[in-house]
């Protein structure tokens, strides 16, 4: 089976939402300070800044599921693709500790341990190399039964390392140093695997995909609203009142709203860049085929582009060497209110994808040229 344009727009189109979120989370002032989904603070246009940034990680793992099903249609064994997802899953944990931990904070000593999206994304790999090997009605079956069940073991919350790891946001002193499991490995494996399951759906030919995955978005979005509108079971935060508060979900570790209130939209969107395929944007699909090299480059570029800014405006700017605030650093470190306006952030936002299309450009093309075993890694 040939690679789907369409599968990569959708994942370069997260991508480049994703940055927003980053850009955010570094120059904006009132991340510093509180959640942009505070609905006591939160203005709307920063609210929605954020609410759409949450289609990220969800849509990453799922393609990351999506793409694993393409690759062993593309002739593979089952033992091939379980050998090249468990050490994909140890290099991506690996460099969560390194390269993205030092991109945090030019140290890999200082601050906290954030097991966050690569670590997530690197564990759901190793579990998924296993996973594999079940039917995939079998597969199907129990990735929608963890989504759809996980969050009855919400009100259950051991002492436990272990299930912090596996299912809970916390905060963990261990041997010295400070853990936050930022990204419970549940369920995001099985968001992963669903993707896995959906992959047989893009076998199909293409009217049939369009029309499979626009149900299948129109339904999950409609589960999204009924079960938020009924406010019974589903999210560990109830909601009270307001669109806004109808759509901030919890997202630590991912609840079933959230995942239906992320996923549902992606798979219509899908369904829309599929139908477009052969006029799609290039700088989408460009992103999309190297998402790992893009997220690094895009994330140390924007903690390097602090300190020339804030040398304009400070007149000093060696504290942005630091870890900002917004991602587990010292506030008393920074200078009180320390930040930039929403339009200056989307600006640099803007600036920052402008700038990263030709160098991603080109190593996509290098890709494309050169088959070396460890370009599939990057």
């Amino acid at each position: 089976m040939v690679r789907l344009s369409s599968l990569d727009a959708l994942r370069g189109f997260i991508m480049i939402i994703m940055a927003l979120d980053h850009t955010r989370e570094f120059f904006h002032s009132g991340a510093m300070s509180f959640s942009p989904e505070d609905l006591s603070k939160t203005t709307p246009v920063l609210f929605f800044t954020r609410w759409i940034t949450h289609l990220c990680a969800p849509v990453f793992m799922f393609t990351a599921g999506a793409a694993a099903f393409l690759w062993l249609e593309r002739g593979h064994t089952k033992v091939e693709l379980s050998s090249f997802l468990w050490k994909r899953g140890l290099w991506l944990a690996l460099l969560e500790f390194t390269a993205f931990r030092f991109a945090i904070g030019f140290s890999l000593t200082s601050g906290p341990w954030l097991l966050s999206v690569l670590w997530a994304l690197g564990l759901s790999l190793i579990v998924l190399a296993a996973l594999i090997h079940l039917p995939l009605r079998v597969l199907t079956v129990v990735s929608v039964g963890t989504i759809a069940l996980h969050n009855f073991a919400d009100a259950w919350r051991p002492a436990s390392v272990l299930w912090s790891v596996l299912h809970r946001l916390a905060v963990i002193p261990l041997g010295g140093v400070t853990v936050i499991t930022a990204y419970p490995l549940i369920p995001w494996f099985a968001v992963m695997a669903l993707g896995f399951c959906f992959g047989s759906i893009l076998k199909n030919e293409a009217a049939a995909r369009q029309r499979m995955t626009l149900r299948l978005g129109l339904v999950t979005t409609a589960a999204f609203v009924g079960l938020r509108w009924l406010n019974i079971y589903g999210d560990p935060s109830p909601w009270t009142s307001g669109v806004l508060g109808f759509l901030r979900t919890n997202k630590y570790p991912p609840s079933l709203l959230y995942l239906l209130m992320t996923l549902g939209p992606a798979l219509i969107l899908f369904s829309w860049l599929d139908r477009r395929e052969r006029a799609l944007p290039n700088p989408m699909i460009v992103f999309g085929r190297v998402p790992l090299f893009f997220f690094l480059l895009h994330f140390y570029t924007l903690h390097l582009l602090t300190y020339p800014f804030a040398l304009v405006k400070y007149g000093e700017a060696s504290f942005t060497l630091l870890a900002s605030p917004a991602m587990g650093g010292s506030a008393a470190a920074y200078p009180p209110g320390y930040g930039y306006d929403l339009l200056t952030t989307y600006a640099i936002w803007i600036g920052l994808v402008i700038g990263s299309y030709p160098i991603c450009l080109w190593f996509a093309r290098y890709k494309e040229r050169n088959r070396a075993w460890w370009l599939s890694y990057l």
